[in-house]
């Protein structure tokens, strides 16, 4: 089979394909088109952004003032627990999927993703998934309230919803792990020919990696909640002390996935500021071979300093020192990713539009949300801070200015490629400021809330706390209301075909092979794999 010579016989050749692509509602259900999924992810992620940001407005509004306004405590800490939820397992990791599923063909030079209907079912698993974990607000009892975390012995005391999220919970993870199992099939057997492995964008190195830890800790939360589900039903006693069960014991299983799957929900994101950086530096990216062992070191590493969310619980101090200085020891591999982002930007001839804006912006308030999780890491300090606002602050400052900034970043990027079309560069940085400054507002207020001991899940707080209280809530409808403007500004235009017609390579220093296809990107590309230059990052005539 002859490879691609031109890009544009490469674009008649998909136009002629083009009308075999399915119109209509069938397009989409029977979607195995990996770009099709890869919007249908993205579509969903940024449905379930909205739900558990309704569930935050509602918490930060009954935190407004002292005393209950809105709510009782215990629908309260249901919108906490779904909040998380819906959040965690609704909208970064399935936006991150999608963004694998648009991105990983396109940047290997693959014709689509290995297995094509496994990533249809994929994606709708996640569909009756999602309405069931919503849904159990109207259960019996309410909907979960255990935290996001779900600790026994809380869920063993919890009504029918609970079963209701375990089985949600159950199918998301099935859904992770066949979407994993495709990008790494995907990566490793479908690259084209002479792009070796440290050839690959970032991006697809860090999904890999991020695809290997899903597989190994999405079956530790499976086994965890299932044996929650036979204490509940089933008449045995893991985690109820009155049948000999211990519930630290549920902690351990619990955080020896929950610490891997910080990283799986920031991986992709640095993959993501990774390709921004360098495209708007004009320059290589800085340390390109340092950035692929630093996050093969993070994914190993995410694996022995799970208990430093548990210092609190009695542990050996020991124990307490491991973890300790474990948990210091994965800052190194971080930080040497910070240090090669700002390096590639050194003496790089930069331009500050959006995508660039939201990396920075990342870079930025990513730095803070470390440096209090190292604060954290410290024995001492934490048992101190241990489920205070100071917690609540640092790791929103990870997920929101980590992951969805991040998120933000890459849409920004690759909307051209993905619609034909330039969205407004003046919305994009209203976007930009309007969400960067209302979110520190929201959250850098909270770790001074923690410093002072305010509790966190909990609805109503003594006068002390009240001003804090008040100019995050209000930061927080700002910062909600952003996100609807980005909605509006930005995605709805940009679907409809609305602004200037994007060139096949919009961005003057961006490289790889999504940039030598036409935008928006046909149905179908590289159905014959292409012939690659010495750098794998074009496609040689």
């Amino acid at each position: 089979m002859s490879a691609v010579l031109d890009p544009h016989d490469a674009h008649a050749h998909d136009d002629h394909h083009d009308h075999h692509a399915p119109t209509g509602w069938r397009r989409w259900v029977y979607a195995t088109n990996h770009k099709d999924i890869g919007t249908l992810y993205l579509l969903f992620a940024f449905t379930m952004l909205m739900v558990g940001g309704v569930l935050a407005l509602l918490i930060r509004a009954e935190l407004f003032q002292p005393g209950l306004q809105l709510v009782n405590p215990e629908l309260f800490n249901q919108l906490t627990t779904m909040h998380g939820l819906i959040m965690v397992f609704g909208a970064i990791m399935p936006a991150f999927v999608g963004f694998a599923n648009w991105m990983i063909p396109l940047q290997i030079g693959a014709s689509d993703m290995a297995f094509a209907r496994m990533n249809n079912f994929s994606f709708w698993l996640m569909i009756p998934a999602a309405l069931m974990l919503v849904s159990s607000f109207f259960m019996p009892g309410g909907a979960p309230a255990a935290g996001w975390t779900l600790y026994a012995p809380l869920t063993l005391q919890m009504g029918p919803s609970m079963d209701a999220g375990i089985f949600a919970m159950h199918i998301l993870g099935a859904s992770s792990i066949m979407g994993s199992i495709n990008i790494i099939v995907t990566i490793l057997n479908m690259r084209a020919p002479g792009m070796t492995l440290m050839k690959m964008p970032m991006f697809c190195w860090t999904w890999l990696i991020t695809a290997y830890l899903l597989i190994a800790v999405m079956p530790v939360l499976a086994g965890a909640i299932t044996m929650t589900l036979t204490d509940r039903h089933f008449g045995t006693s893991f985690f109820n002390p009155a049948g000999g069960g211990d519930p630290v014991m549920y902690q351990h299983i619990f955080w020896f996935f929950g610490h891997p799957e910080v990283y799986i929900m920031i991986l992709p994101a640095f993959g993501i500021v990774s390709q921004v950086v360098p495209a708007f530096s004009r320059k290589k990216l800085f340390g390109y071979a340092s950035m692929v062992y630093a996050t093969g070191s993070i994914a190993i590493l995410s694996f022995v300093v799970w208990a430093h969310h548990m210092f609190t619980t009695g542990m050996p101090v020991t124990g307490q020192l491991f973890f300790m200085y474990s948990t210091m020891l994965i800052a190194v591999p971080t930080g040497v990713k910070i240090f090669n982002w700002i390096a590639t930007m050194w003496k790089g001839s930069m331009t500050f539009e959006t995508p660039m804006l939201w990396a920075v912006g990342f870079i930025f308030v990513f730095t803070i949300g470390g440096f209090t999780g190292l604060i954290l890491s410290m024995a001492p300090i934490d048992i101190n801070f241990q489920d205070t606002y100071y917690v609540v602050a640092h790791f929103h400052y990870v997920l929101v200015a980590g992951s969805l900034f991040a998120m933000f970043a890459g849409i920004y990027y690759w909307l051209p490629k993905w619609t034909g079309v330039m969205y407004s560069e003046t919305r994009g940085k209203i976007h930009f400021w309007w969400s960067m400054i209302s979110f520190n507002v929201t959250f850098f207020p909270m770790h001074f809330l923690g410093l002072a001991g305010m509790p966190r899940r909990y609805a109503d707080y003594p006068m002390q706390f009240a001003d804090f209280n008040a100019i995050a809530s209000v930061g927080g409808f700002f910062f909600g209301f952003a996100q609807v403007y980005f909605f509006i500004a930005v995605v709805i235009p940009a679907m409809r075909g609305q602004g200037s017609k994007a060139s096949q390579k919009p961005w003057e220093g961006a490289e790889g092979l999504e940039w030598e296809v036409p935008s928006p990107a046909p149905f179908h590309t590289f159905e014959t794999p292409p012939k690659l230059d010495a750098t794998a990052t074009k496609v040689i005539g």
